[in-house]
């Protein structure tokens, strides 16, 4: 037998048989692929100072609130409508290569539940920092030990961290150093090793309200300590404020637990008048506020049976009847502290500071 090989020449394109009509129960042809539409390039600061008519420097000073040039409302209304037309935001990467170091400032988020007033401080000190072009960014490291936390923020590259309440440690420091942080900090009652300290003395909260209440008479004060977690880091130096200020007087202290709860605070109430207390310093104003509702439910005079004393001077409280009495709490102003922050960024390497950055006032209402 004889095998005759034969070769077949590949057709050309044009040769292909066209597709020409489906068969009958064949499958239906497949959709031309879609092609992507090109991704717009974004918008610089030149595009902004084109569109307004201005430089570039012009730009620059206006998006970032430089108070150190001159430039008219008319110019700066134009420049802002041109950025919010374009869609414009600054280049972070641009700002960090212009300084040579990150303008990362890491907040870490709080591990206990804060306040309206820690609230309102954070809001100014972003707003303060932003105005001397850094970003700030807040963090959370659930569930991790301090030094794991000091490395997930380190990570960052952060240029400063600003760490609020005990959640650093000399190890941690030293992380975040090695990482190119140039300023370390804590807002907190305790120095830190290697970090600048603002230092917040709660014990002068609780002395103010227990010299307020020995002034007003009373002698069997309660002091009520939240059963949130984490809080006793401000409630026990508070406790010992106001035993502070009754130290060698015939007034006694009696330790008051309180859950966050309307029958927690109920049920406090219905033993109030065989305790035979005269008063309360209820930690701040939310606890107050909740105690001083739940003793009036339960047929007591506020403040006639019971003198009433909160914290941070919250605008609600002025709105109760009787008007609550309370200490404000004086904290440094964000401005203040992002003026810190950016002095120790662009000095560093001097000795750690240490700043007593918290005041505490009494304000004398009906309540007490």
């Amino acid at each position: 037998m004889r095998t005759v090989m034969v070769e077949i020449p590949n057709p050309s394109p044009s040769q292909l048989p066209s597709a020409g009509p489906r068969p009958p129960g064949g499958p239906p042809p497949a959709p031309p692929a879609a092609t992507p539409p090109p991704t717009p390039a974004a918008p610089t600061s030149a595009d902004v100072a084109r569109l307004a008519g201005v430089s570039r420097a012009t730009v620059s000073y206006v998006l970032n609130d430089a108070t150190s040039v001159r430039i008219s409302d008319s110019t700066r209304r134009r420049v802002r409508e041109a950025a919010r037309e374009l869609g414009y935001v600054p280049h972070a990467g641009a700002r960090s290569l212009r300084a040579g170091h990150s303008r990362l400032v890491l907040m870490p988020a709080p591990p206990v539940p804060m306040g309206p007033l820690y609230h309102r401080f954070l809001g100014e000190l972003q707003t303060a920092l932003g105005r001397l072009e850094y970003t700030v960014v807040q963090h959370a490291a659930t569930g991790a030990g301090v030094d794991e936390a000091a490395r997930a923020w380190a990570e960052l590259r952060p240029v400063a961290v600003l760490v609020p309440g005990t959640g650093l440690s000399p190890r941690g420091v030293a992380v975040l150093r090695r990482a190119g942080a140039r300023a370390v900090l804590t807002l907190g009652p305790d120095r830190v090793e290697g970090a600048h300290a603002l230092l917040t003395d709660h014990d002068a909260v609780g002395r103010s309200a227990g010299t307020h209440l020995y002034a007003r008479g009373r002698r069997r004060i309660g002091v009520v300590v939240p059963g949130e977690p984490g809080l006793d880091v401000f409630s026990l130096p508070r406790l010992a404020g106001v035993r502070q200020a009754l130290d060698g007087t015939d007034a006694s202290v009696t330790v008051l637990p309180l859950a966050p709860t309307e029958d927690a605070a109920a049920e406090l109430a219905a033993r109030w008048t065989e305790s035979g207390l005269d008063a309360v310093f209820a930690y701040n104003d939310e606890y107050a506020m909740l105690l001083m509702r739940a003793l009036q439910d339960a047929g007591l005079r506020v403040p006639e049976d019971v003198a009433v004393v909160g914290a941070d001077d919250l605008m609600l409280g002025r709105l109760l009847r009787p008007r609550l009495s309370t200490v404000r709490i004086e904290l440094p102003s964000g401005r203040e502290l992002a003026g810190l922050v950016d002095r120790l960024v662009r000095e560093p390497g001097g000795e750690p500071e240490v700043r007593d950055v918290l005041g505490a006032t009494l304000v004398a209402r009906e309540s007490s």
